[in-house]
């Protein structure tokens, strides 16, 4: 049996968002944020006091509950936003480009934080460290976040391209839609170990075809949405899947929580963690 892997996610999750020694010297910022990725990077910073709208779907850490509601991800209410007198709004690309760009013409400052991969989550740590006077902290916290990464790196050291187990992460059944080629959740998977087989995609998250699952064979599925419990065996009972080798050896995954695999800040390490598992032990 091979030995175990074993990373504390407890204390780096308490440790990340233990709040900083220091109180900044500048003047207070007032901080909406409308994306929840980008909520949890700003936590981890240490600024929940300085947070002071986000959106419905910003549900971690605890101390969001309090925050003042501004809207939900897609439909964010750009009165309350203005209500609130934010001098920095944070949000993400694609279906914020249209808010953002209201913001931007009103003369709010907003910045858009839409990493594809942990590199850039990193550049996008530094870069909201400068604009809120984190810098230091920003350090800190990309160091614990890489350092795991590092960790694993070494794990893998050990293995070969060739023997690298074949992965399929699936964001939704009905249709069939995956992270494919430039996703976050693509590069996840190759600091994991995987080879994704949905590598060809055109789009980083898109549909796909069973019959290409059925094809590519993956070794593990991953469900990155929330079913009941023993649901995934409902994976075996589509046509063709269950001669899929992770359906056989009964390696369709269902217990990652996927904000941990979807949202790009300070927990997704926690998700490479729990896929690196999977892949290897």
């Amino acid at each position: 049996m091979k030995k175990k892997f074993v990373i504390s996610i407890l204390s780096f999750t308490l440790i990340i968002f233990l709040r900083a020694s220091s109180l900044a010297a500048e003047r207070t910022l007032r901080i909406v944020s409308l994306a929840p990725a980008t909520t949890e990077i700003l936590f981890a910073l240490g600024l929940d006091e300085q947070i002071v709208g986000v959106t419905t779907f910003c549900n971690y850490p605890e101390g969001v509950s309090s925050k003042q509601k501004v809207g939900t991800f897609s439909a964010p209410n750009l009165e309350v936003i203005l209500s609130l007198k934010p001098d920095l709004i944070f949000c993400t690309a694609l279906e914020q480009s249209p808010i953002a760009e209201k913001l931007r013409q009103l003369g709010l400052d907003t910045y858009i934080s839409d990493p594809s991969n942990m590199n850039e989550l990193f550049q996008s740590i530094r870069e909201i460290g400068s604009l809120t006077h984190r810098e230091k902290d920003a350090d800190v916290l990309i160091a614990r976040m890489d350092s795991i990464v590092k960790q694993i790196e070494e794990k893998l050291k050990k293995t070969t391209l060739k023997s690298r187990p074949r992965v399929l992460i699936e964001i939704y059944n009905a249709p069939l839609m995956v992270a494919g080629k430039g996703s976050f959740v693509d590069d996840l998977i190759r600091l994991a170990g995987g080879i994704n087989i949905a590598f060809d995609t055109k789009r980083g998250y898109s549909n796909f075809s069973p019959e290409q699952v059925i094809r590519r064979n993956p070794e593990h599925i991953f469900l990155a949405y929330m079913l009941q419990s023993g649901q995934s065996g409902l994976v075996k009972d589509r046509l063709g899947w269950s001669n899929i080798r992770a359906v056989k050896n009964r390696q369709v995954h269902n217990d990652i929580e996927p904000d941990l695999l979807l949202r790009p800040g300070p927990r997704c390490v926690e998700g490479l963690i729990k896929i690196f598992e999977k892949l290897y032990q």
